[in-house]
């Protein structure tokens, strides 16, 4: 059957899966940045005087990083492993909410990771400030503004 666009079920199905790949390399990027820095952190002079609760912030932004890793990969790997099995719906609407979870807990590594470096160059306060700033910004705009544009 021929949709309005002129493909199939299974062109769209095909497109709607590679449009997913594409995306995921721009939030895989992200990640990795941020996983990279997280990890060179622990090797500084700086971290081993830092107190528990900074490192254990630390350690909450690179756990989010990890489950952002993983949670962001894990569409890719799936086709890799399912793409000739005709599973490209289960793939893709497993796959959406897969990467909505990583984008959250890439938006909350992003934030931990804000807040702990707030925290060691200025304190508490910048800290939380920091913080909720970030956290707006991912919200306003990974959350509402979709919402905002679904309606135009």
């Amino acid at each position: 059957m021929t949709e309005h666009t002129g493909e199939t079920h299974d062109e769209r199905l095909g497109r709607n899966v590679n449009e997913l790949l594409q995306e995921l390399r721009v939030a895989q990027a992200g990640v990795q940045i941020l996983f990279g820095f997280l990890l060179s952190v622990v090797f500084t002079s700086l971290f081993r005087d830092a107190s528990g609760f900074e490192k254990g912030l630390h350690m909450a932004a690179v756990v989010l990083a990890v489950a952002s890793t993983a949670l962001l990969t894990a569409p890719a790997a799936w086709h890799r492993l399912l793409f000739r099995t005709g599973r490209r719906e289960r793939i893709l609407t497993a796959g959406n909410r897969v990467v909505v979870a990583g984008l959250v807990c890439l938006a909350l590594a992003i934030t931990v990771t804000v807040a702990l470096i707030a925290r060691v160059v200025y304190g508490a306060a910048a800290m939380f400030g920091v913080a909720g700033f970030a956290l707006l910004l991912f919200v306003v705009f990974w959350g509402v503004a979709p919402r905002l544009l679904s309606r135009e």
